[in-house]
C-alpha cells in the first residue's frame, strides 16, 4: 500500500515528492486561516469595527471547523485526496478574497465563517501520506506533515504585516489577506496536476457507504454516538457566547434557534449512524473486519488535550507575558511564538519516537509530560526569571506538539479505508478542545487554566491505558471481494 524506497527528506521524487506537497497544502490553507489575526488591528480601524465584533470574528473563524473536518474526512475517503484538497484550496480562496475586500462587519462575518472550512485541510493529507508510506515511517511522515503545515499559522503572523505595509494605505491589510487566497488559489492547480492518490498500482480502499462512520460492534454503535455529543456541545457553547449573555452578537431567540437546529441535525445524524451501522444488530462481523472504535475514542480525548491546548495557548500566551512580566506587545508576541516555533521539530519528534519505540508507550509518556509541563506553567508568575518562563513555555511545547504528531502516527493504522473519516473526527476534537479552553480561560485566571489544562492531560492518559498498542495486520477488501492485508506493525 506504500512506496518503497529510502525515506530521503531532501528528495523531490516519490513518495516525497508527495510528502512536501501535502505540507505545503497544509502550510497554505493554516497561512490563509490564520490570516486575520495579524492584521487585527488594520482590520478594526478600516471598517470600523468594536472590539466586540473583532471577538466574533475571532470566534465565528474556527465555529465551522469543527463539523468541516468531519465532513471532509468523508469526502476524501470517498474521493480522494487529491480531488478533495485541489477542490478545497480553489473553494476557500473565495471567502478569502470577499473578506480582504469586505466593507462591513456582515460581509466579514459571513466570510470569515466560511474561511473555517478551509482548517479542514489537514484531514485530508493524513490520508495520502498513509498511503504513500510503510507503518515503520508514517510517524515521521505524519508528523513531518503536520508540523511543518502547522507552521503556517506563525508564517502568516511574522509575514503579512510586512506585506500590508509595502502595500501602504488604509488598504494595506487587504492586499496582503488578497495574496494569501491567490496563492490557495494557484496551488489548487499545482496540487491536482501534481499529485496521485496511492502509488501506481495500489488500491485506494474506500468505505461501503458515505454518510456515517462504519463500526464493527453493538457497543462501538453507542460508544459513536456518544462521542459526537461534545462536537455539538462545542457549537452550542459557541452559540452561547455570541448570545447576549456572551459578547451579545445574537438575540436569545437566535440562539435558542441554533440549538434546535444543532439538536435536529443530531437526530439526524444518529440515522444516519443506523443506517450504516444496523446490520451489527442483525450479525456479527467476522473477526477479520473487525476493529476497536474504543482506538479513535481515546485518540479524540488525546487530540482534545494536544491540539486543542495549543491553539488555546497560542491565542492567550502573548497577553500572559506582556502582563505577567509587563512587556511591550511586541515583545512578548516575540517571546510568545518561542511556543509555535517548537511545531517544525517537536511535531515530527513525537512522529518519530512512535516509530521506533512503539505507539502506545510514547504517547504515554508525552500525555505524562504535557501534564507535569501544564501544570509548570500554572506555577510561573512575576517573581520568575522571564528567560525560565520561556524555557517552560517551550518544554511544555515540546510534549504537546509531539503528543499531537504521536497521535497522527496512530491513526491510520487503524482502518485503511476510514482514515479520513478518524482524522476528521480526531481534528474536529482538537477545536473542541480549543472551544473549551478559550471559554475556561474568560472565566478563570491564567494559573486556573493552566491547571484545568493539565487536569485533562492526566484524564487522557488514564484512557490511554485503555488503548492497544496497533500489531499486525489490518484487512481491506478489493473491488472483486479479495482480501488484502495490510501491515500496521512489525511482525
Amino acid at each position: 500500500m506504500s512506496e518503497t524506497g529510502k525515506f530521503n527528506i531532501f528528495s523531490f521524487t516519490g513518495k516525497m515528492k508527495i510528502l512536501h506537497l501535502s505540507w505545503f497544502a497544509f502550510f497554505i490553507t493554516f497561512f490563509v486561516w490564520f490570516n486575520f489575526a495579524p492584521l487585527l488591528q488594520s482590520v478594526k480601524a478600516s471598517l470600523g469595527l468594536t472590539t466586540a465584533e473583532i471577538k466574533t470574528l475571532l470566534i465565528l473563524n474556527v465555529a465551522f471547523t469543527i463539523p468541516a473536518r468531519v465532513l471532509i474526512g468523508m469526502l476524501t475517503d470517498k474521493y480522494g485526496p487529491r480531488l478533495v484538497y485541489s477542490a478545497l484550496l480553489a473553494v476557500c480562496s473565495i471567502p478569502c478574497f470577499v473578506f480582504a475586500f469586505a466593507d462591513s462587519f456582515v460581509q466579514a462575518a459571513i466570510a470569515r465563517f466560511a474561511l473555517g472550512f478551509i482548517g479542514a485541510g489537514f484531514v485530508v493529507g493524513i490520508r495520502l501520506v498513509s498511503e504513500w508510506f510503510p507503518h515503520n515511517e508514517l510517524g515521521t511522515a505524519e508528523g513531518i506533515y503536520g508540523g511543518w503545515g502547522n507552521f503556517g499559522s506563525a508564517a502568516a503572523a511574522f509575514t503579512l504585516p510586512t506585506v500590508a505595509i509595502m502595500f501602504g494605505g488604509d488598504d494595506g491589510w487587504r492586499y496582503a489577506m488578497a495574496i494569501t487566497g491567490v496563492m490557495s488559489l494557484l496551488f489548487a492547480f499545482v496540487f491536482y496536476a501534481s499529485v496521485t492518490d496511492t502509488p501506481k498500482g495500489a488500491t485506494y480502499f474506500k468505505p461501503k457507504q458515505l454518510g456515517a462512520m462504519e463500526v464493527t460492534s453493538k457497543g462501538d454503535f453507542f460508544l459513536l454516538l456518544l462521542m459526537k455529543l461534545p462536537m455539538y456541545g462545542a457549537l452550542a457553547l459557541l452559540a452561547w457566547k455570541l448570545s447576549p449573555t456572551g459578547i451579545g452578537m445574537l438575540s436569545d431567540s437566535a440562539v435558542m434557534a441554533i440549538y434546535s437546529v444543532l439538536a435536529l441535525i443530531y437526530c439526524y445524524e444518529v440515522l444516519q449512524v443506523w443506517r450504516v451501522n444496523k446490520t451489527v444488530f442483525e450479525k456479527p462481523v467476522p473477526e477479520v473486519h473487525r476493529y476497536k472504535f474504543k482506538q479513535v475514542a481515546i485518540l479524540n480525548v488525546l487530540y482534545f488535550a494536544t491540539f486543542g491546548s495549543e491553539l488555546a495557548v497560542v491565542s492567550m500566551l502573548p497577553l500572559f507575558f506582556s502582563e505577567t512580566f509587563e512587556l511591550t506587545p511586541v515583545m512578548a508576541g516575540m517571546v510568545a511564538s518561542a511556543y509555535a516555533f517548537m511545531n517544525l521539530m517537536s511535531r515530527p519528534g513525537g512522529g518519530w519516537i512512535s516509530d521506533k519505540f512503539g505507539r502506545k508507550p510514547t504517547l504515554l509518556i508525552l500525555t505524562a509530560g504535557l501534564a507535569a509541563g501544564y501544570f509548570l506553567m500554572g506555577q510561573v508568575d512575576s517573581s520568575w526569571p522571564l528567560w525560565l518562563a520561556v524555557v517552560a513555555a517551550m518544554a511544555c511545547s515540546f510534549f504537546v506538539q509531539s503528543g499531537e504528531g504521536a497521535v497522527f502516527a496512530t491513526v491510520p493504522l487503524i482502518k485503511r479505508r476510514m482514515t479520513g473519516q478518524i482524522a476528521g473526527m480526531t481534528g474536529a476534537y482538537g477545536n473542541v478542545g480549543a472551544v473549551c479552553y478559550l471559554t475556561i480561560l474568560s472565566l478563570v485566571d491564567y494559573s486556573t487554566f493552566f491547571y484545568v489544562i493539565a487536569a485533562t492531560a492526566v484524564i487522557g492518559f488514564i484512557t490511554l491505558l485503555m488503548m492497544e498498542e496497533p500489531s499486525g495486520q489490518i484487512a481491506e477488501i478489493n473491488e472483486d471481494g479479495s482480501i488484502v492485508m495490510i501491515d500496521v506493525a512489525n511482525r
